[in-house]
């Protein structure tokens, strides 16, 4: 039988369906976009979220008519740390605070000062990313809305509740609020109280894998769908691009090559180690936790070189692939959103360094996938500096599905990364693992396997060898920049 996994993401929403094999059958995105209306600020409509949800359902159900009319279990995955907020009618206030805004980053600041505790209990240090500085910036600049919100959902949380009037998030997603006691998998009365919140403003807490409600008749109809459905609680997309991955298992570690970037590592207890700003967090199957390096430009830094220079991305990496010669002259920070690990900081910006007369558009090119490639053995040695050292990983996301990219990063790494048949659906199909295990009750590691390898793509040690010098210069230019970044956040 099969089962629809939906993924609520920044820039698209993804859905796919998979059989009992866990065979993808269909597969449909929808693209969305995000709103910048002020300096540091993310956001986006809820309503937009659902509108794609039923445009993606429905090319689903146009594209495999019978395989969609037999679906027995919905799983969703989303975008992390947003604040969805809802008054007392269960309707949006306010469009949705992403996880690339960072207007609060005094309110975290705040509550690093106040509770410097809280840390080793939710397992990071606070951001302006996470949901918590952002309730906070709400109460000091939106009285009113910080007044009227009844709850506080994650992005994929508010499909969910249109999807069966439930509202519940699962372990995973709410690890990104900065208010789960991940070690207890409960909300943190503490971290509540110190951003004016408490219990009764929080949803429902369930694990990944079970049920969190019934589709509701209505949506059924309109859909095409047997009545009675069940919707499974889900992950946030880190933890269910684990979960379509197989990465549920002590050590078992993935770079994530999406809009954003993730270095994800599983392991079998919390290992809070807030000091490295690495995040200790639930995992979305009970009795697993994860550690992960945050990176807010990933293969969005790719996207947006490409609209500035009107060309196709993969355009774009075929001509640099077939001019490479070696590390390019130019360096790039790839900060287009600020950074968190390993900088913590809303303020930073891309920048280009070395610019001459003789630049080419392949060499700005090339630039920004080594930018990226350098941002992620920052996110390594943040893990190392955890605790965790990585030797090999899988890596998943769009950016995966270029193998001369993943080959930059595997040098500049300098480990083996593994890529894998579909690995570009993770979070979406992560989430139809969570539904059939909804529906079946199996044990998640009998079903959370890894998928078919596509490649293993091995370092050039020569190759990393000539990057070493530039990483070295790529952190000394951030370093350099860094009061300049905050001088500018102060003026705009």
């Amino acid at each position: 039988m099969p089962y629809l996994g939906i993924d609520i993401g920044t820039s698209a929403v993804k859905a796919v369906l998979v059989d009992e094999d866990q065979s993808v059958l269909a597969e449909a995105a929808v693209h969305l976009e995000v709103s910048r209306p002020r300096e540091l600020w993310s956001e986006q409509d809820p309503a937009l979220w659902w509108s794609a949800t039923e445009a993606a359902v429905a090319r689903l159900r146009t594209g495999a008519p019978e395989a969609f009319a037999a679906v027995r279990g919905i799983g969703l995955s989303g975008q992390m740390h947003g604040a969805v907020l809802l008054g007392l009618n269960q309707e949006p206030l306010r469009p949705a605070i992403l996880w690339n805004d960072g207007r609060s980053f005094e309110e975290a600041r705040d509550l690093a000062e106040r509770h410097p505790d809280l840390a080793r209990i939710v397992g990071v240090l606070p951001m302006p990313g996470f949901t918590a500085p952002k309730l906070l910036w709400l109460a000091r600049h939106e009285p009113e809305t910080f007044r009227a919100t009844r709850t506080v959902l994650p992005p994929k949380d508010y499909v969910r509740l249109l999807l069966t009037g439930e509202l519940a998030t699962d372990m995973s997603d709410a690890a990104g609020t900065w208010w789960l006691d991940q070690a207890a998998r409960t909300w943190s009365d503490d971290a509540l109280a110190a951003s004016g919140m408490d219990r009764s403003r929080m949803p429902l807490l369930i694990e990944g894998p079970e049920p969190s409600g019934f589709l509701r008749r209505e949506v059924a109809a309109n859909w095409g769908m047997r009545q009675g459905l069940v919707v499974a609680g889900g992950a946030g997309d880190a933890a269910a691009g684990a979960v379509g991955l197989g990465a549920i298992n002590d050590g078992a570690a993935f770079l994530s090559l999406g809009t954003s970037g993730q270095f994800f590592v599983t392991t079998a207890g919390f290992r809070p180690a807030p000091a490295t700003l690495v995040h200790a967090f639930s995992h979305a199957v009970p009795d697993r936790w994860f550690q992960m390096a945050a990176l807010l430009n990933g293969a969005s830094c790719l996207a947006w070189i490409a609209g500035l220079l009107q060309k196709d991305p993969g355009e774009l990496l075929d001509e640099c692939e077939a001019t490479f010669e070696g590390p390019s002259e130019l360096l790039f920070l790839p900060y287009l959103s600020g950074e968190r690990s390993p900088h913590n900081d809303p303020h930073a910006r891309g920048v280009f360094f070395g610019l001459s007369p003789a630049v080419r558009r392949r060499d700005l090119v090339q630039a920004v996938l080594e930018g990226v490639a350098f941002s992620f053995l920052d996110a390594k040695d943040s893990l190392a500096a955890a605790g965790t050292i990585v030797t090999s990983a899988g890596v998943i996301g769009g950016g995966a599905r270029s193998q001369f990219w993943t080959r930059l990063l595997a040098s500049a790494l300098e480990i083996p990364l593994t890529r894998y048949r579909g690995g570009e659906k993770g979070p979406a199909f992560g989430a139809a693992r969570l539904a059939l295990l909804a529906v079946t009750g199996e044990n998640p590691d009998a079903v959370c396997t890894p998928p078919q390898i596509l490649d293993v793509i091995v370092p050039d040690h020569h190759l990393g060898e000539a990057y070493r010098s530039r990483i070295v210069r790529f952190r000394r230019l951030y370093r350099a920049l860094r009061e300049e970044f905050a001088e500018a956040g102060r003026a705009a």
